[in-house]
């Protein structure tokens, strides 16, 4: 059964481990969010484990070119992400590609969406998961 997370904020109890744990991780996936963006200026994170998934919602504004950065474990194409419409609809998959750890996803209109984030069950059975937002300028 997959279980879902909702990414808000790490709680206090494990604030500290979390941060230790994802901080190399965020290191890496903030060099995917290049000059030619600016960051949203949030760390999306989650620990994760097995099935579990982590989701956010957000709003994506027309005529803006996204740049989505997903990164977990000790190399890129470990975490799978999803970007998907209120119905559902899986409008883009990493998967897709490769599980590459970044991609740029230029919205004509303004959508909400939803970002799913799990990790790669061939790749890892735990970790921290990081995604970045970053707009181009």
């Amino acid at each position: 059964m997959r279980r879902t997370l909702l990414i808000l904020s790490l709680s206090a109890s494990v604030a500290g481990s979390a941060q230790e744990l994802c901080g190399t991780i965020a290191d890496r996936c903030e060099q995917h969010i290049t000059k030619q963006y600016i960051p949203d200026g949030q760390f999306y994170r989650a620990l994760l484990q097995g099935d579990e998934m982590a989701e956010f919602n957000l709003t994506l504004f027309g005529g803006t070119t996204y740049r989505v950065a997903a990164c977990s474990g000790d190399a890129d194409g470990i975490l799978v992400f999803n970007v998907v419409d209120k119905d559902g609809n899986v409008l883009f998959s990493n998967k897709d590609q490769g599980n590459a750890p970044y991609w740029d996803l230029a919205v004509t209109n303004t959508i909400d969406v939803k970002m799913e984030a799990a990790l790669d069950p061939t790749k890892a059975g735990s970790g921290c998961a990081v995604m970045l937002i970053g707009f181009k300028k």
